[in-house]
């Protein structure tokens, strides 16, 4: 190799820092009681385990300090591991909760949660990360304006209506009905906390599963003649029934 070659080797990089926009979870407390929070917690990953499996987790103790609840990190953060996911930052914590965090591992998160405004909830895109709570207002609405990618994972209380494309690799999770004004390439699962009334609307359905209240078919069940059609989607006798819209 020449002289020449071994300098350009030298000094081609081997790595960069990117700048990109994830969801994450946000597990936002408001007990200090960890038998409930264990307990509840349960519930949630049981209503949906493929969404929370080795899921990152962010932890919001600011809604506890402003109550002036006190909380064992360390306890906390066993519990939220022993149950399958795998917290990646504290967020509003006191100075004493931040440093416990940090002896484990735990990084100080700086995001902010989506803003909540009467009946609606809705996402922006925020840079570096968006966030999804796991805990928000009861019959609140999402809306999301921009493409679901893939990896991205969103949860909402009540409907979530997306006003473009959900892609591949990508799950969206709904309380209540799911609106997709777009292709729906990725997972769809309305009605997870067992609203068998929930429906999933589509504007062209190539979906690789999709579930309401626990049922489902994945993209091999779906019927060659719903596919790339605007759907919706609903049980009947605890059967998903798909049709035209």
């Amino acid at each position: 190799m020449s002289t020449d070659s071994q300098q350009n080797a030298h000094h081609s990089p081997t790595l960069e820092f990117k700048s990109s926009t994830f969801s994450v979870p946000v597990l936002v407390l408001a007990s200090n009681d960890v038998i409930t929070i264990e307990q509840q917690l349960q519930e949630k990953i049981h209503l949906a385990p493929e969404f929370f499996k080795n899921s990152p987790l962010v932890f919001d103790l600011q809604e506890l300090n402003s109550l002036d609840l006190d909380i064992d990190v360390t306890e906390l953060i066993n519990i939220i591991r022993k149950l399958g996911l795998l917290p990646i930052g504290i967020r509003g914590g006191a100075a004493q909760q931040n440093q416990q965090a940090l002896e484990l591992g735990i990084p100080i998160h700086s995001g902010y949660s989506t803003a909540v405004s009467s009946g609606t909830q809705k996402q922006q895109t925020p840079e570096p990360e968006a966030t999804t709570e796991l805990q928000v207002i009861a019959a609140t609405n999402t809306l999301i304006t921009h493409p679901v990618r893939s990896g991205q994972r969103i949860y909402a209380a009540g409907d979530l209506i997306i006003l473009a494309q959900v892609s591949a690799g990508a799950e969206i999770l709904a309380e209540g009905n799911i609106h997709v004004y777009g292709s729906l390439r990725g997972r769809a699962l309305a009605g997870v906390q067992g609203n068998t009334e929930a429906r999933i609307f589509c504007s062209d359905l190539q979906a690789e599963l999709i579930s309401i209240a626990g049922n489902y078919k994945i993209s091999e069940d779906l019927n060659g003649a719903v596919l790339n059609q605007p759907v919706q989607i609903y049980l009947q006798n605890h059967t998903l029934v798909i049709k035209d819209i």
